[in-house]
């Protein structure tokens, strides 16, 4: 297995498009926009563009800049109070961004994003052939979550998980996430000043981010935790994930020169498919299966497809194609796929051999309910 450092080096060197998350802690001051903070952010990606990278900047701070606008809008603010601020901001913030950039010499374009955009693939397609395009023209795509448009449920949750989605869609080789911590601790600074920065991480998957982080920004929605959490997304595509401080001056120049800042997040040595990725993250599980001890073994250690054997019960009215959610007998999510079945024939043939579909519902198509090509276990959700 290859040295953690010698695979930072490596990815540092032929990396040839890289997406770059920056956080509202980063960007703002208690009121507002931090003009100089982002002058000094596009001054190094400027930097990385001229070195022939294709760069994507997820950027946080609209609610924060509107914020710093209205004056008296709460921390606490609810979500049409929110939605307003970033309306306010949003304008402002890409502004900073175009005039930032400018002095530069690099031409920005704003992308603005809710979750229905990459759950439609049409959409999630048409979004990809912008972000092709643009690179083509050597523009530096500036992505955001539409937020005052957003309801609920269309949410992303926080930049970071967008950022996680958007390497799918963009197909970049390093995710950089900027914080204003210098990396991941092994405890919560703000609460032990003893805690220290983990160098790396060797098998992401294996973490889990509540053991490591309970911290979040006052200015930012995620948090280190939401940044582990991204993270484990990106290692299961085979991308390698870079926590480091967005507040160290010329800290972006400094790791592509080989500097050893922040914590580097090891990806998945063998990744998913792209398509896999794409449905379980990008759509919404319509129904659920659980099943027994035994198919769970065989799901998890041997990476079989699910078979009616296995399955105890079945919730929810999903037909044939939708994607459900499989929990074992506790309750414990072990993934995401594709039914090959209705959830009433599932009931049906649930705990029968594949051998006895067809004399149940009068034909068997499948041989299994879950093909493991339409399965995705471990999900990071």
């Amino acid at each position: 297995m290859i040295d953690w450092r010698e695979q930072r080096r490596q990815v540092l060197t032929k990396a040839r498009r890289v997406l770059i998350k920056v956080g509202s802690a980063v960007l703002t001051s208690a009121k507002g926009l931090d003009l100089r903070a982002i002058t000094r952010l596009a001054d190094q990606i400027a930097s990385l563009h001229d070195r022939g990278l294709d760069i994507v900047l997820v950027s946080s701070g609209a609610v924060a800049a509107g914020r710093g606008v209205i004056s008296r809008l709460r921390l606490d603010a609810n979500l049409p109070e929110k939605q307003a601020a970033s309306a306010i901001g949003q304008s402002r913030l890409m502004h900073a961004y175009d005039e930032a950039f400018e002095r530069f010499g690099k031409v920005t374009a704003q992308i603005l994003l809710t979750k229905d955009d990459l759950r439609s693939r049409t959409r999630f397609l048409n979004a990809r052939h912008t972000f092709q395009t643009l690179f083509s023209w050597r523009a530096i795509p500036v992505v955001n979550e539409n937020d005052s448009v957003a309801v609920q449920e269309l949410k992303f949750g926080d930049n970071d998980s967008l950022a996680s989605l958007l390497l799918n869609m963009v197909e970049a080789d390093l995710f950089i996430n900027l914080t204003s911590a210098k990396g991941v601790f092994d405890d919560n600074p703000d609460e032990n000043p003893d805690a220290g920065c983990l160098e790396c991480i060797p098998e992401v998957l294996a973490l889990d981010p509540s053991k490591l982080c309970r911290g979040k920004t006052g200015a930012g929605s995620g948090g280190m935790y939401s940044k582990l959490l991204a993270a484990r997304r990106a290692a299961q595509l085979g991308v390698p994930t870079l926590i480091v401080s967005g507040k160290e001056k010329f800290s972006l120049e400094k790791v592509f020169d080989g500097e050893m800042l922040g914590t580097w997040v090891v990806p998945q040595e063998k990744s998913i498919s792209r398509r896999k990725f794409w449905l379980a993250y990008n759509q919404e599980p319509n129904g659920m299966i659980r099943v027994d001890a035994g198919a769970a073994k065989a799901l998890e250690q041997g990476g079989k497809s699910l078979l009616p054997a296995g399955i105890v019960e079945v919730e929810g009215g999903f037909g044939v194609g939708t994607l459900v959610r499989i929990v074992d007998q506790d309750g414990r999510s072990l993934g995401v796929g594709l039914s090959n079945y209705k959830a009433a024939e599932v009931r049906r043939i649930m705990g029968k051999k594949t051998s006895e579909i067809a004399g149940i519902i009068g034909q068997c198509p499948y041989p299994e309910v879950i093909h493991r090509d339409n399965l995705l276990l471990d999900v990071a959700l």
